[in-house]
């Protein structure tokens, strides 16, 4: 006897709604849904011995999260009270399955931009004046931290010249799956990633002109599937170029938080990235000081960069109409740079160390920061 998840049949035998139930528990790992909801389990049977066999029904051939899904689907079928023995047979979508997967999960709009005007996602676009004051580093455990207190989040790493959101996220070497037209972005510690290091070679150099660059962008916004995000953070290349104009233009409706370090000499260039974020209408709504000195043994705190670059900055981009605060002040921190090294961030790998603490503060600090909803479309029907 064969079960079809959705059909209700009354041929359905307990035992085999049972297992459907809890194959409803198994996720799958790339786009954060039940299998049974996607279409992928094709089939359950039950015999009168309480063999149990599974049609799993795979998105591609070469399926990165193959292996697991399927052991969880084994699991889920084998911890079904009266199964004594699991089968599952793997088969691959066809083509029409695929489509009518894609057009599921795009809740049949068109292919469009994601995150535009109307989107209830918190779009935060992290940036910054010079390299080296730790934007990447930051970008990449405000992700983790704001996952870890249950948000759907999203990591764009627009950096397309100096790309290190994979590393930083333990993502090295990882590739995203192609369904169709749709990409779907690896997954780390709840977050989803994607950066054009995930598709040229490892120590491959990027060298794009501004065309390029732009179509990269708005294929990360088209294509790749992210679905439903609370946050979404954007890792913009330092400076004023060609990537930070064209998130302006696609994402003007983003805010921006400036990363700087304490000098006075990286302040000074933060706030031109502010000021550029501005102009295209974005919003700035912070500045986040980054190596605010080094805590020492006796309490005191060596400040190895100087004081006071992070208020300046604020000080600078502040208009009467649009204050800018300090949003927090980061100490320098060893485990905060083991943490890049290994791919395992600071917030995950030592949650009491004193950045990893300023970290989760900041995550708060940031959601409260989220725009109303007053007077914007909501995508909503009363039909």
């Amino acid at each position: 006897m064969t079960a079809e998840f959705d059909d209700g049949s009354p041929n359905t035998s307990p035992l085999e709604a049972a297992v459907l139930q809890s194959l409803a528990s198994v996720i799958d790992p790339e786009i954060r849904r039940p299998v049974t909801e996607l279409d992928m389990i094709s089939g359950v049977s039950v015999d009168d011995a309480g063999a149990a066999s599974v049609g799993l029904t795979l998105t591609i051939v070469g399926c990165p999260a193959a292996t697991s899904i399927e052991r969880d689907v084994r699991e889920a079928t084998a911890r079904v009270p009266g199964i004594s023995e699991v089968t599952v047979t793997v088969s691959i979508m066809s083509r029409a399955q695929r489509d009518a997967l894609t057009e599921k999960l795009r809740k049949g709009r068109p292919k469009t931009m994601q995150f535009g005007p109307d989107s209830l996602t918190q779009i935060v676009a992290v940036t910054s004046g010079k390299g080296g004051v730790g934007k990447s580093t930051l970008t990449a455990n405000l992700a983790v931290s704001l996952a870890q207190s249950g948000l759907r989040v999203g990591v764009i790493d627009a950096d397309v010249f100096g790309f290190s959101i994979p590393g930083l996220l333990g993502l090295r070497g990882a590739k995203p799956t192609q369904v169709g037209e749709m990409i779907l972005p690896p997954v780390a510690y709840d977050v989803k990633v994607i950066s054009i290091g995930m598709f040229v070679e490892e120590n491959t150099a990027v060298s794009w002109r501004g065309p390029m660059l732009h179509r990269t962008i708005q294929q990360f916004l088209t294509d790749v599937f992210f679905g439903d995000l609370d946050v979404l953070l954007l890792d913009l290349p330092p400076g004023t170029g060609d990537v930070a104009i064209s998130l302006g233009q696609l994402l003007p409706h983003s805010d921006v938080v400036v990363v700087t370090t304490p000098q006075s000499a990286a302040a000074d260039v933060a706030e031109r990235s502010g000021l550029v974020a501005r102009q295209t209408g974005q919003r700035v709504i912070g500045v986040i000081e980054n190596m605010a000195g080094l805590p020492q043994p006796d309490g005191s705190v060596l400040e190895l960069f100087g004081s006071g670059g992070g208020a300046d900055a604020a000080a600078k981009l502040s208009t009467p109409d649009e204050p800018v605060t300090v949003l927090a002040s980061i100490p320098l921190s060893i485990a905060l740079r083991e943490g890049g090294d290994s791919g395992v961030p600071v917030v995950i790998a030592a949650p009491e160390d004193p950045a990893a603490q300023v970290i989760h503060t900041l995550a708060a600090t940031l959601r409260s920061h989220k725009r109303s909803v007053a007077g914007r479309k909501l995508g909503l029907s009363t039909n």
